[in-house]
This record gives structure tokens, sequence and C-alpha cells, in this order.
């Protein structure tokens, strides 16, 4: 068992004040609302506050979620439906993401903590920071705050001991004092009881999370082959269009040239000329096209340097910063660079932007990629409808990867990637 040390104590009693906080105040509060809009639904006021306190509720859930990521390293899973849309907008559109928002499971649970949280949560935050205060009013006591408070209201109670002279007002410096030592020594481990008791309150259960697991690839796997026929298609339609008509012609001119090399040699050295030159365009568009099936440069050197290398050809100035520790799969590599190049593009074409800049940064601990591209245009971006970052968002999805973006008007624009993985092992990836 690690040793714990003073500061932590102390760092916890401020934890602890900070959750009594939120428990007390913001649980309550959102709890009360919650209560009076449902009142409210058979009126149909309630049905439009719906759609605004339950973001609300997720918010203040997600958030201790966080904390107690962060702070104890316990996880709480949630398994909440996707935030619906409905595209007609105005009531109509707040009646129904109320109700799909009232379906969702998740929504109860999270409603059914508040309370709790309030009472039970709100005790489990204030024992850390209440052993401290109320030991350093122990020692306060002792030192002679005791005298006037007896000679005033006679035997005072201080916790449990009777403080009623010197001997008396000493011991209560002692208790306070123990108190002192047991919230240094278990401050922490109180912090960590509350938050296994909101991860028992709003946890996801494991049914759940698999079930959501599932319906999850089984979407993935329908868009992966969506989009794997998309790009079918469009590979046949460029091969059709470009190197297989230069072929066709270059074939036609030979079959030319066979006919006029003895007639007309100075014709046909010109027809031969011109296939030649055919010839090269078809090779042209075929390297072209391979390029944008797998770049070689993503091939042999990997995401880090191809990054860098779709930076230099784009019209904006692209600041680009890689921390990778080796190679990535190649799955993942791929994906990642078609993704950094859709956004790129975006940034580029639709948001005005001056300057970009590019991070591409992979952690060990959680074996997770992550990419965040920013810039300085009019911002604007969203996955609503079916813009392109939507369909880039499908296409993460098939590697469990999740696409955020934080764009308000007038920018800067944010967009976020994070996709699961591992580190490519040794000899896996081969330079083609």
């Amino acid at each position: 068992m690690r040793r714990e040390r003073p500061g932590n104590g102390l760092l916890a009693a401020a934890q602890g004040l900070l959750l009594m906080l939120l428990s007390l105040g913001a649980s309550l509060t959102l709890f009360a609302l919650f209560v009076v809009s449902l009142v409210l639904v058979p009126l149909g006021v309630g049905l439009l506050a719906v759609p605004v306190l339950v973001p609300a509720i997720r918010a203040n859930a997600n958030q201790r979620r966080q904390f107690a990521d962060s702070w104890c390293g316990i996880s709480i899973p949630d398994a909440y439906r996707p935030l619906p849309h409905d595209p007609r907008g105005g009531i109509a559109g707040q009646v129904y993401r109320a109700i799909q928002l009232l379906k969702d499971p998740a929504t109860w649970r999270d409603v059914l903590w508040l309370l709790p949280d309030g009472v039970v949560g709100f005790v489990l935050a204030l024992l850390p920071f209440g052993l401290l205060s109320y030991g350093l009013w122990g020692l306060v006591f002792a030192a002679g705050v005791w005298v006037p408070i007896v000679n005033t209201v006679g035997t005072f109670w201080w916790a449990f001991v009777p403080v009623s002279g010197f001997f008396t007002a000493m011991l209560a410096g002692l208790v306070g004092l123990a108190f002192i030592v047991l919230g240094l020594r278990y401050n922490t481990r109180l912090i960590a009881l509350h938050f296994h008791f909101v991860r028992v309150m709003i946890g996801a259960p494991e049914k759940q999370l698999l079930a959501q697991r599932v319906a999850r690839l089984q979407e993935t796997r329908h868009d992966a082959v969506d989009d794997s026929a998309a790009e079918l298609r469009r590979i046949e339609r460029d091969l059709h269009d470009g190197a297989q008509a230069r072929l066709v012609a270059m074939g036609m001119s030979l079959g030319a040239v066979e006919a006029l090399i003895e007639k007309d040699p100075n014709e046909a050295k010109r027809m031969l000329a011109q296939a030649r030159a055919n010839s090269a365009e078809a090779l042209t568009e075929l390297r072209d096209l391979v390029r944008g099936i797998h770049p070689p440069v993503l091939a042999e050197r990997g995401l880090g340097d191809a990054a860098r290398a779709l930076a230099l050809r784009m019209q904006v100035p692209v600041e680009v910063d890689v921390e990778l520790p080796g190679r990535l799969e190649e799955p993942v590599e791929s994906a990642a660079y078609f993704a950094i190049s859709e956004v790129l593009t975006n940034a580029a074409k639709h948001a005005r932007a001056e300057r970009i800049w590019l991070d591409i940064y992979y952690n060990r601990k959680e074996r997770t990629l992550r990419v965040a591209i920013t810039d300085n245009g009019r911002g604007g971006a969203s996955l609503e409808g079916g813009s392109g970052l939507r369909g880039l968002q499908r296409r993460l999805g098939a590697f469990d990867g999740v696409l955020a973006i934080s764009s308000p008007e007038g920018g800067p624009t944010l967009v976020t990637i994070e996709i699961p993985c591992s580190l490519a092992r040794r000899g896996q990836v081969r330079a083609e």
C-alpha cells in the first residue's frame, strides 16, 4: 500500500469542498427543476424545458465522471444515446427531442442520482474537509479559546469530549490533532468513496454497454461496406474516364502507325511521339490514382512524414507538430491520413483560414492516437446534416474512432480525432 503524503490529504479536502458545492448546489437544483418540468408536462411547458434540462444534467454527471477519472483514476462509463435531432425544428422539434430524451434509460439513471448525491454524496464530500477543519478548530479551542466559553456557558461539549477545565481542553486538542492526522491519511480514500458511490448510481450496466457496442459495430460495419463500395466506384470511374481512355487512344494510334510506317514515315513518327506522350499521361494518372488509394510516403515513412508532406501541398500555411513513438497499424495510419487530408481541405476551402495548426500525438498509456487540427477561419463547422464531416465521423467509427468539433461562429475551429490503436510490431508495416 502506498503511503499517503500530507499534501494529498490537503488537496482532497479542497476537492471535497468543490464536490460539496456541486452536490448541494448543482445536483439538488437540477433535480428540483426536472421535477417541476415533469409536473408541467401535461401543460406542454415541461416538454419545452426537458431538452434544456437533460443536457445540463448530463453535463453535471459528466463533470463528476471527469473528476473521478482525473482525481482518483475511477472510470464511470456512460451509455447515453446520441442527442436526437429533428430536422423540422421549432416547437415540434423540441417536443420530439424531449420525448426521445425521456425514453433514454441513462436520463433516468442520472435523474435518480441527483437527490442521493445531494444527501449521501454531500456527506461523503464533507468528511475530508470536515476532518481537517474540525480538527484545526480543536487545536484552536485547546489553545485558550475554551476559557471564555467555559466561563460563560459552563461545560462545553467538543466532539465527544466534555470540556470543563484545562485537562479536558487539552484532551479536546489531542482529539482535534487525531482528526487532522486521520484527514491527512484517509482523505483521498474518502474522495474515492464518493466517486465509487457515483459509479454505483450512474455507471452504465455492463449489459447495456455491450448492447450499445454491438449496435455501434453493426452501424460501422454497414458504413464501412458503403464506403468501400463508393471508393470502388470512384476508382472504376477514374480508370474508365482517365487512364483507360488514353490507353485505348494510344492503341488506335499504334494501329494507324502500323499502316503508315511504310507509306508516310514522317506522319508515323509524329503519331508515335503522340502515343508516347499519351502513355506518359496515362502513367501519371495511374500514379495519382494509386497515391489516392495509399500514398507511397505513407507506406514508406509513416503518418508523421505523410502529414508533413500533405501540409506542404496545402495553399494555406500549416504548422505541424508530431509526437509518435513509432509506426502505427497500417489501417489506422491510412484512416488517420485521409481524415487529416479531408479536414485540412475543408479548412482551406470552406473556412477561409489563413493559418492551420496540426498536432499528432500518441498516448502510450491509453493506446490512443490523437489528432488536433485548429484553424483561424470563420468557424461554423458542424456535424449536423449530411456534411462531409459527418461522413468522416462514420468512417472513423469503423475503428472506434471519435470526431469532435468546436467551431463557434467567427472561429476558431478545433477538430479533434481520437482513434484507439496499438503501435505496429516490428516488421508488420512494409513499404510497398
